[in-house]
């Protein structure tokens, strides 16, 4: 299976890189991940189709013709909406898009029938319960700009060609055990992320971050109700907490961006996450939430860092915020997107959010407002600092907050070290397996009251209330877990020897040259 995953995640970004040099790496991640899209609905909406035709011994691809095509075609498309969620008719399938480009082997024009295809998989929703699921999902798929080709003829060719060279690739869909593609779309992302710079920070968390967040969130669970993610990207976040359990029975998340909102909406579609289950909206999640009457078991986010934001006086009376007394500042929305998730958290819940370090130890309002978390809620469960430049984008060092609403008379909170712990690989620094199963281990010891064991000299410590009201409720994990390391004593009359040896050397090679520049009969250098 990993043989199988690795091949069809190498021929997919061989696929991609048809389209490199053509366009920028964000450009060139919307059509070919839309195209693999497409290819996906095709396959299942065939697979489905002829599942249900099975009993009267057709498939899909014989409706077309057939005595009873309106009645038969009829009834398969109301299935399909149903279970699926759209429809697709024979015509419009990916391989036969695919065929049409290259009947008589020469490239057809097969670009104006595309795009009614792709228009037409979002119509035939309009009216039903999917709709706001396959609404405008292909938007950032332009067929008609000059970023594919100067002509039409051009545009076609290379369109053409990245569909043939897909429809070759069998997904596998049959085998309903198997998340081989939806795995490796997930690989795509993550491949375009690495190299799109500053921008990646917008839709893709690292999957060695997402896996820990995931694991922290369904400590002791083997079964969601739901689970949120208040700014899901490309909902990459929300996928690794599946992952992680046996089910999940609801999926929530908002994202401002409508290009990654339409990217999440993709990756949870080729996760096999059926559209009934899951809700997905594209707004400012601080600015205008909307999710606030749900409550939610597991809550993941990693938000942008530092961002900006309103912080309108007229949030002081926002259910989110008005306890706290203080707004988070509007060139920092970090602890504002802290207090939204606790808002959101259910009484059973636990939520897990990645930080940049300064949320541990600024002052003035996120000060108050770290000091009321844990003072008046206490909801704080655990800080967890990780290596720095391990994000892409941002070299800066981060943490993980860890707040549990069901915390009962606990007056502990759990300090990890984990900064230390990483291999760098090229310019980025990762975290092992061993690096991340350290910090799970030790979470775990601490949540089943292993005290103890949770004590790692200069890595973990469980501090008590009373010491984080000493530090004035600072969270900087130097101030909570000694991490100092004393270096070896140096030998000064080592070092004493060695420097009169390298002078004497010197002395030696100032010699030789003297005495060449003598024999040439020029000025020695010195």
């Amino acid at each position: 299976m990993t043989a199988q995953k690795a091949q069809l995640e190498q021929q997919l970004w061989n696929i991609a890189n048809t389209l490199r040099g053509k366009m920028d790496a964000d450009d060139f991640r919307d059509y070919i991940l839309g195209f693999i899209f497409y290819k996906y609905l095709s396959k299942k909406m065939e697979l489905y189709a002829n599942e249900i035709l099975a009993p009267d011994k057709l498939s899909f691809s014989q409706l077309s013709g057939h005595a009873q095509e309106a009645v038969y075609m009829a009834a398969v498309k109301d299935a399909a909406l149903d279970k699926l969620g759209y429809f697709l008719e024979p015509s419009e399938l990916f391989s036969e898009l695919a065929r049409r480009g290259n009947a008589g082997g020469k490239h057809q024009f097969i670009l104006a029938d595309l795009a009614k295809v792709l228009t037409h998989i979002e119509q035939s929703t309009m009216g039903t319960e999917s709709e706001d699921d396959f609404g405008n999902l292909f938007e950032d798929l332009d067929l008609t700009s000059s970023k594919l080709g100067k002509s039409e003829n051009d545009k076609n060719e290379l369109i053409v060609k990245v569909l043939t060279h897909l429809d070759e690739i069998d997904f596998d869909l049959e085998n309903t055990e198997s998340d081989i593609l939806g795995d490796a779309y997930e690989y795509l992302i993550g491949q375009f992320a690495s190299g799109a710079g500053k921008k990646a920070g917008e839709f893709y968390t690292p999957q060695q971050v997402s896996n820990i967040l995931a694991q922290l969130v369904t400590v002791g669970k083997d079964k969601l109700k739901s689970v949120y993610d208040p700014t899901c990207g490309s909902g990459s976040l929300l996928l690794r907490v599946a992952k992680q359990v046996k089910e999940v029975s609801s999926f929530y998340g908002q994202e401002m961006n409508p290009t990654t909102y339409n990217l999440c909406r993709m990756n949870m579609i080729m996760h096999d996450v059926h559209y009934k289950k899951f809700d997905i909206k594209n707004e400012d999640t601080l600015e205008r939430p909307q999710h606030t009457d749900l409550r939610f078991e597991a809550i993941v986010a990693n938000p942008p860092f530092s961002a900006k934001w309103s912080a309108s006086p007229l949030f002081t009376t926002d259910d989110r915020f008005s306890d706290y007394g203080k707004l988070a500042p509007s060139s920092k929305a970090d602890f504002a997107f802290v207090q939204h998730m606790v808002h959101q958290l259910d009484t059973n819940g636990t939520m897990a959010v990645v930080l940049p370090h300064g949320v541990l130890f600024r002052g003035a309002a996120e000060g108050h407002i770290r000091k009321y978390v844990i003072k008046n809620y206490n909801y704080l469960d655990a800080v967890i600092g990780l290596p720095a430049n391990i994000f892409y984008g941002t070299s800066i060092p981060t943490c993980i907050l860890v707040l549990k609403k069901q915390r009962a008379d606990k007056k502990e909170v759990l300090f990890i070290d984990a900064s230390q712990n990483f291999e760098k690989v090229k310019t980025q620094n990762v975290l092992r397996d061993e690096d991340i199963q350290a910090i799970i281990n030790t979470y775990k010891a601490y949540t089943n009251g292993q005290f103890t064991e949770a004590e790692i000299e200069k890595y973990s410590h469980v501090a008590t209330l009373a010491e984080i009201k000493e530090n004035d409720y600072n969270l900087n994990i130097p101030r909570h877990l000694d991490t100092f390391e004393e270096e070896e004593p140096v030998d000064l009359v080592a070092v004493s020897k060695e420097l009169q040896e390298l002078a004497e050397q010197s002395k030696s090679t100032d010699d030789t040259i003297a005495n060449f520049c003598k024999e040439l009969g020029i000025n020695t250098p010195f």
